[in-house]
């Protein structure tokens, strides 16, 4: 079920928060506390099947245990949606027919700027395996925040 909010998300439990994107999604996972956040390798895609990622997604969810799935959401500086909010969306709403967890979005700006800082020091040819990731890290921080102080 895609809820437009987290007020109605489980108050504890596991957390997975995803970077979408149409070569691979990153995947990060919260402990039981939300105090720590970790990240998971990348799920890859040889070409964009959002049946195969959702069903993917799905199934990680179960083995990790999760109650609720953030997915972060490109929205424009302008507040405006892009073709690739399309698909994010998409990607939801074929997720949620593979899963009860409730999902919900959140904007997903500068994450990967922030991620990479975060990243430190690392090798040009780590980076687009561990940046979705560590994207994905990042969305699913922001999320717990506004998810404690409400």
């Amino acid at each position: 079920m895609i809820l437009p909010d987290f007020k109605v998300f489980p108050k504890r439990g596991r957390l997975m928060g995803i970077d979408w994107g149409a070569a691979r999604a990153g995947i990060a996972i919260s402990d039981d506390t939300r105090d720590f956040v970790f990240v998971r390798p990348v799920i890859e895609l040889k070409s964009y099947n959002k049946e195969s990622l959702a069903k993917q997604v799905a199934e990680m969810s179960m083995f990790e245990k999760v109650v609720g799935i953030i997915i972060g959401l490109p929205i424009r500086t302008d507040g405006t949606e892009s073709d690739t909010t399309k698909y994010v969306r998409e990607f939801a709403k074929e997720l949620s027919a593979y899963t009860d967890v409730p999902i919900a979005f959140i904007d997903e700006s500068l994450t990967s700027f922030y991620a990479q800082d975060q990243m430190g020091k690392i090798k040009l040819s780590d980076i687009k395996q561990k940046l979705d990731s560590y994207s994905a890290k990042i969305i699913l921080e922001n999320a717990i925040d506004l998810i404690k102080r409400n």
